[in-house]
């Protein structure tokens, strides 16, 4: 049966859909006729209530019965407002702060931190941080699940009155990168060129979601996508050793990018069947709809966003690898971090759920990389674990204009001017993506200078991005 014969029979549109359609697969293969299917399908429609025990059809029949009306002991504004914390206040604007004051009403949360890159977003603002109690809330991971940034310090030193290793070696460098990821909405790999990890070989039929979306995955993996997606070559300096690398200058990799495809699909199926489960939410917390982890829903969903987890970590990966084997070079040092994800922590003595939507993990002697601009600093940072942000820092700058307004507010003439007065060389990028679109990021360092340790300085020299396009980070 097609979505659309089962809408004709009186099926609305949303996740019932997707669960009568496995039905009636799990009772093909069983051996029904598809005219014994087609009169079990319209069977559960005159009577629901009747299929709860049935062997194909439970699932849906489960979503049919549910009530229609929940009734949730929300907090007040006022009380919320009370239970996250904020860094960097004067940086962000006030429709971010509101969003976080919603989520704090949930009955769920039980508290949260604002970081100072801290914009608005959908349901809970990029840059927050949010705790909940047993239960896990899709759009608070975001659309690009597993997003995430990975480092690579190369053997190729700086040294003052020698010549400059990337000027020297820029258009290779630029042709590696292009040879070896693709960029775009789109972008993918096919035939000869598609890239394998292990990866592939895990069980992506854990969802039905992550099973129809694993074609998808093996085009993309190793791939960088759009939007503020990149991979930047540049100079990283180390004052001090570090994790086996000697104080000094290097030569560095950076690449940001996420689940692709697959990761943004997971949190629009798994977004919509957490409000079809809490339709009566008012509407500036629709989007805040979770799913309990001591149910079905809400265990599907962690393990397909795990698994997100573990694609966008091996995307990272074949890109390092593909591009460092090109260059013929052995890393002194890789670090990466997710900062769109939800880990079981403890806090307070008790488990919670903390979602950092565009927020670095920073617990005590954790190692993440928080960038700027295409023309700024970024920072190799180590956590202090500070109990009252929720172990987390900062996943980058910010956004000071909306893509919209970049768009209408800059132009690329003086951005070139700007970005070669800084010897960088922009290969390609939208123009929302310029340097004026960004909040400071020494500003947004010092407000969380309590979060985590400087160990590192990184400045872009080489940027390659998307010509366009737009991902929600």
């Amino acid at each position: 049966m097609k979505p659309r014969e089962l809408i004709n029979l009186g099926f609305e549109e949303g996740p019932v859909i997707g669960a009568i359609l496995k039905g009636c697969e799990a009772a093909s293969a069983a051996g029904l006729s598809i005219e014994d299917v087609r009169d079990q399908v319209r069977r559960l429609r005159e009577a629901p209530e009747s299929f709860q025990t049935h062997p194909y059809f439970k699932e849906a029949a489960d979503i049919l019965c549910r009530p229609t009306v929940t009734r949730y002991d929300l907090r007040s504004a006022a009380a919320a407002r009370h239970l996250f914390g904020i860094w960097g206040e004067h940086q962000i604007d006030t429709g971010a702060i509101d969003q976080m004051a919603n989520a704090m009403r949930l009955p769920i949360s039980v508290g949260g931190a604002l970081m100072p890159d801290a914009h608005i977003g959908y349901g809970l603002p990029i840059g927050g941080v949010l705790a909940t109690q047993g239960a896990v809330i899709p759009y608070a991971v975001g659309v690009d699940i597993a997003c995430r940034m990975m480092l690579s310090v190369l053997p190729i030193e700086v040294k003052p009155g020698l010549p400059d290793p990337i000027d020297k070696s820029e258009s290779e460098l630029i042709r590696v990168i292009e040879r070896n990821t693709r960029f775009g909405a789109g972008a993918e790999f096919k035939g000869s060129d598609l890239r394998d990890d292990p990866v592939m070989d895990e069980d992506w039929s854990i969802t039905g979601v992550t099973q129809a979306m694993k074609p998808t995955a093996r085009g993309q993996l190793g791939t960088s996508g759009g939007g503020n997606h990149f991979v930047d070559v540049g100079e990283i300096e180390f004052l001090t050793e570090f994790h086996g690398v000697p104080a000094g200058r290097y030569v560095a990799m950076l690449s940001h990018s996420g689940s692709r495809g697959p990761g943004a699909r997971t949190c629009e199926y798994y977004s919509k069947l957490a409000m079809s489960l809490h339709p009566d939410l008012p509407p500036e917390l629709k989007r805040l709809a979770w799913l309990d982890l001591d149910k079905p829903q809400g265990q599907e969903y962690w393990a397909a966003m795990e698994l997100m987890g573990r694609f966008a970590s091996a995307n990272h990966h074949c890109i390092h690898a593909t591009i460092l084997r090109d260059m013929k070079l052995t890393p002194l040092l890789q670090v990466e971090n997710h900062h769109n994800f939800a880990w079981k922590e403890m806090h307070g003595g008790r488990e919670v759920i903390v979602h950092r939507k565009g927020a670095t993990p920073a617990g005590k002697g954790a190692i993440g990389f928080i960038p700027g601009s295409m023309a700024a600093p970024g920072f190799l940072v180590e956590g202090k674990g500070e109990p009252s942000s929720f172990d987390s820092a900062a996943h980058g700058a910010g956004r000071q204009f909306s893509r919209k307004k970049a768009k209408e507010t800059f132009r690329w003439n003086p951005v070139r001017k700007e970005l070669t007065a800084k010897r960088v060389k922009m290969v390609s990028a939208g123009l929302d993506e310029v340097p004026g679109a960004y909040k400071p990021i020494e500003e947004v360092m010092e407000a969380q200078k309590d979060l985590v340790h400087i160990r590192a300085r990184f400045e872009p020299r080489i940027v390659k991005m998307a010509a366009d396009g737009f991902v929600e980070d």
